[in-house]
């Protein structure tokens, strides 16, 4: 240890850090007493050179979680108390903010982005206005009041958003840049919060930026911008900003328009313009890590600037000045992201220790750029890119060398690439089924093909003909040329091992489990490493036997083993015995990350926050999954081309795939679409696509729309079986006893009916189904109205007329949970429907602040006179029903309002 306090220290001050962010703060004092109680016992009992380095590390640990804490403590919003108001009573308050641009600006079909530090802020919310002339003691007031709060609010972040009305708008928000004083007209508020357990909090991803409020304003004429006087520090980032614009239009010159935002993602890092698809294929693969600006950029760069300025007979000491001069304005102009960051930092570092002759350890380099990282922005540990980057980097430094030996056989530089790759690929495998929940089988296969290809082939002819464009365009084109039909082979390479990748889902593991898989690693790799080199070992015998040479007598002085090669063999194989023991070890682990959920006798309805709109995950006992809809995002007409956004919004591929699979769902034993309206279809698309399905169970009409018909050629495309369900039918899925549903809408069609009607309406014709599940049983209704109603309740008596009263109670069921039909609709939910199956607690899937007026205001009567409990999406989020030990328990994600009419 004695050997590296400077990483030792690094871990200390990052897990402190860490600690300050996961825990809260009685739990972290109380953490922090026993690792204090620890460190003074062991002080207690060894007296020695380490105690001082022990109470350094504790000092250490101690500070990085303190910081953290003061840091965190400190990252709060001043505008609520500056006004004097809540932060719900500033929730959409008109405001005039004066500010400078902080960020670059960026345009996203009709929508325009950019971060604001305010400098001025004149508050002006509608309660707050002055509408009585006379009174000028109240207007003075309510002017020193604004003055306070421009001086409160100063320096605050503010996330703008500009909604463009008009196309020749986009030319006008062109000229924004950073650094301009702006002065905006808009209304506040704030971010949204985690609605699903699980789901991506916009809030706290915000705060991590010091961002806790939007600023939505409406038009470029909501904005005045003025260009910076005088020179500082953000003309150089203005600079910086119409460099990579430069350099972004040059690319597209140079490209078509696929090429070109690939192109511009592998270069500078802009991800921005990338194609989805083209990043969606990258990104099945585990290939991101290629369109953002990291290490392996820095070092090409590097690599290429040191040979250049050595040709031309610079001296080694002059070249690595010059080279790491050069760097801070590559981070620049690469956008300034924390994996390009800690690449910059680490060559600077790197480059200075080499010149002056002190560079001896790559562990040293990364741990002090880390932390000087961490000293200027502690919640750059929360950041994706950061962890990766660093874990990675890391992995490499420590890993590869334990790999290596293993590889030896391999000629010296596929053996390299192999070891690098592989060490990547299982050093950041943890990271990536955590955040990303997915991993690739042929994720090693597609690194160890496109890495060295890109990195080697096609950034430094990009970069070539990016330079050449101007200085020399023959030469330039002729090398785009190239550029292009490498992409083309890139792309090609990219979709054949995709449509093969063997994608598999994993649910986020823990973060012991994360520390257990790399302790498990290192000890694997290590044991592997020790046989190897115990082979190498004079007098090793390799079996139980020594073949003899010559005329067949044996020499005992030749043929006996010497004790080096005795020992060699029993630590080889010892070392075998508890290589085989890690493995199955990390075998289990890897079982228990990926197995789903343990099956258990009790399951769980999870009605889904998807806005306005249904989607509902069945988790029934053994293991079973169904989905019933998928949400959808609903849009009014189609919009201009220029308003398109590059990758709007979509609930499927947004919320409903990734909860999916952060819980471990693997497959879908079925998919349920109550009928086509969009809003209950539309997410299905994605869910198709991205996780396996068994069977697709429909309403058996068609609607008619092209989301409809792409649904139904995606599930005949992936081999989905389809089944038309209609009353009377039942289905228990296999491996859950005790699980059934009874379909009871729609009816069977009449003789000379088509088989499969275009159906406009949909709405009566979706499918109601009841669950019974462990003893309880939930009732799901679509979207049907009061006519559907009584036709249910109608053919439900029917068939219990012949049977008797036990019948009819057994079919009325009393179920007791009702998915309200129609969001709450006032079209349904009628008091026959609520009499006849009486349930204890209703659960309305709603959007909100629709604009429906859902629910409606005499349903909540109806089920609060019923005596039910209600739970809505609106104000609760998704709410989970669980049933265990023969009852029912909720919870749900948002703290509840008042649910009553």
């Amino acid at each position: 240890m004695t050997k590296r306090p400077l990483v030792y220290a690094a871990v200390c001050w990052t897990a402190g850090n860490a600690a300050a962010y996961l825990l809260i703060i009685n739990r972290l004092l109380w953490v922090w007493a026993g690792i204090t109680l620890l460190t003074a016992a062991v002080a207690l009992l060894r007296r020695g050179q380490g105690v001082k380095l022990l109470i350094f590390l504790w000092f250490i640990l101690t500070l990085g979680g303190a910081y953290f804490e003061w840091n965190d403590h400190r990252n709060t919003t001043a505008l609520p108390a500056a006004l004097g108001q809540s932060a719900s009573g500033l929730e959409e308050a008109p405001v005039h903010m004066e500010g400078i641009v902080s960020s670059t600006v960026e345009r996203d079909g009709d929508r325009v982005d950019f971060v604001m530090v305010i400098h001025d802020a004149a508050l002006l919310s509608v309660e707050g206005a002055v509408n009585d002339e006379e009174d000028t003691g109240s207007t003075e007031a309510g002017s020193e009041e604004a003055g306070g709060a421009a001086a409160a609010a100063q320096g605050e972040k503010i996330a703008v958003q500009v909604k463009l009305q008009a196309e020749e708008e986009i030319s006008e928000a062109a000229k924004w840049k950073r650094g301009d004083r702006v002065r905006v007209d808009g209304a506040l508020e704030l971010p949204a919060t985690a609605r699903n357990f699980d789901g991506f909090d916009y809030r706290e991803y915000l705060r991590s930026r010091h961002i806790h409020w939007l600023l939505k304003a409406s038009g470029t004429a909501s904005v005045t911008v003025e260009a910076p006087a005088g020179f500082g520090f953000r003309s150089v980032l203005r600079w910086s900003d119409s460099v990579r614009s430069g350099i972004g239009g040059e690319l597209e010159r140079l490209f078509p328009a696929r090429d070109a935002g690939y192109l511009k993602g592998l270069i500078i890092g802009m991800q921005d313009e990338l194609d989805p698809d083209t990043y969606k294929q990258f990104s099945r693969l585990g290939l991101t890590h290629i369109l953002a600006i990291s290490g392996m950029h820095v070092a090409v760069y590097a690599g290429v600037l040191l040979y250049v300025l050595t040709r031309i007979r610079l001296t080694r000491e002059t070249a690595l000045t010059l080279t790491m001069l050069f760097l801070p304005v590559y981070v620049l102009l690469a956008g300034a992201g924390p994996s390009v960051i800690r690449a910059g930092l680490m060559s600077m570092i790197a480059l200075y220790a080499a010149r002056v002759g002190i560079l001896k350890d790559g562990l040293h380099v990364l741990c002090l750029a880390g932390w000087l990282m961490l000293l200027w922005e502690p919640y750059y540990l929360l950041n994706v890119s950061f962890q990766l980057s660093f874990l990675v980097t890391a992995g490499l430094i420590v890993f590869v060398p334990l790999a290596a030996p293993l590889l030896a056989r391999l000629p010296r530089r596929p053996g390299s690439a192999v070891a690098v790759t592989l060490t990547a690929q299982l050093v950041s495998f943890p990271l990536t089924i955590y955040y990303f929940n997915q991993f690739a089988m042929l994720s090693f296969a597609a690194n160890f093909i496109l890495v060295p290809f890109i990195t080697f082939g096609v950034l430094p002819l990009g970069t070539a003909s990016l330079l050449l464009s101007r200085l020399w365009p023959y030469l330039a084109e002729q090398i785009a040329w190239l550029v292009r039909l490498l992409n083309t082979a890139t792309f090609a390479v990219v979709d054949g091992i995709g449509r093969y990748a063997g994608m598999t889902i994993w649910r986020s593991p823990s973060l012991i489990w994360i520390v257990v898989y790399y302790g498990l690693l290192y000890a694997l790799l290590l044991m592997l490493k020790l046989a190897a080199e115990a082979r190498k070992v004079p007098g090793y015998i390799a079996g139980e036997t020594v073949p003899l040479e010559g005329d067949g007598h044996c020499d005992a002085r030749d043929s006996s083993p010497s004790p080096a090669g005795i020992m060699g063999t029993a630590a080889v194989r010892r070392y075998r015995i508890t290589a085989v023991l890690i493995t199955a070890g990390l075998s289990l682990l890897l079982y228990w990350g990926y197995k789903p959920e343990m099956p258990s006798p009790e399951g769980e309805v999870s009605f889904l926050d998807v806005g306005q709109g249904d989607s509902i995950l069945i988790s029934a006992p053994g293991g079973v999954h169904i989905l019933v809809d998928g949400g959808g995002t609903l849009s009014f007409g189609s919009k201009e081309e220029w308003r398109v956004r590059r990758s709007p919004y979509e609930v499927g591929a947004k919320t409903v795939v990734p909860l999916l699979r952060k819980r471990g769902v693997h497959h879908l034993d079925a998919v349920i679409l109550t009928h086509g309206d969009q809003d209950h279809m539309g997410g299905l698309q994605a869910v198709l696509e991205e996780i396996p399905v068994n069977a697709l169970l429909f309403n058996g009409t068609l609607a008619e729309h092209d989301n409809y018909t792409k649904l139904m050629s995606t599930a005949v495309q992936k081999g989905i079986r389809l089944y038309a369900v209609h009353q009377g039918m039942q289905w228990s899925p296999s491996g859950s006893e005790g699980t059934r549903l009874s379909f009871l809408w729609p009816k069977l069609g009449s003789a000379g009916e088509p088989v499969l009607p275009v159906v406009e309406e949909q709405n009566n014709s979706s499918v109601v189904f009841r669950l019974e599940m462990s003893g309880r049983s939930f009732l799901f209704t679509g979207d049907i109205e009061k006519a559907a109603e009584t036709e249910v309740i109608a053919a439900q008596q029917s068939a219990c007329i012949p049977a008797g009263t036990a019948c009819a109670q057994t079919a009325a069921g009393q179920v007791d949970v009702l998915k309200a039909a129609h969001h709450g609709s006032k079209t349904s939910s009628s008091e026959a429907w609520l009499q006849y199956w009486k349930p204890s607690t209703a659960v309305i899937s709603v959007g909100e602040n629709n604009t429906y007026g859902h629910p409606g205001k005499e349903v909540l009567e109806r089920y609060l006179a019923a005596g039910m409990d209600i739970f809505r999406t609106d104000e609760q989020g998704e709410v989970q029903i669980k049933v265990k030990d023969g009852s029912l328990s909720v919870r749900h994600k948002l703290i509840s309002a008042d649910t009553s009419p």
